[in-house]
C-alpha cells in the first residue's frame, strides 16, 4: 500500500544509531548510504527510509525533497 506521508516522514527521520546518530536521514552523506547498500539495509521503516534516500541521492534527485523541507520549516516556525 502506498503511504502518502512517506517522504514527509523521511525528511523528519533521524538516524537512531552509528556514527551519524541524530542526523536527519536526508542529510546523511552518500558514502554512508552506499555502505548500507553494500552491506544491507536494516529491516523495517528505517531500512526503507535509508534505501529510498540512497536512491534519491545516487540519482541526483535531492531537489525533490526541497518543497517538503520548506513546507516543514514554514510550519515549525509557526510554533
Amino acid at each position: 500500500m502506498y503511504d502518502r506521508t512517506f517522504l514527509y516522514k523521511l525528511v523528519q527521520a533521524k538516524m537512531p544509531f552509528g556514527q551519524y546518530k541524530g542526523w536527519k536521514i536526508s542529510s546523511l552523506p552518500i558514502h554512508y548510504l552506499e555502505w548500507f547498500h553494500r552491506e544491507g539495509f536494516p529491516s523495517g521503516t528505517l531500512g526503507q527510509q535509508l534505501a529510498t534516500m540512497y536512491e534519491i541521492k545516487t540519482n541526483g534527485l535531492d531537489h525533490i525533497l526541497d518543497p517538503i523541507k520548506k513546507e516543514m520549516n514554514r510550519h515549525s516556525n509557526n510554533f
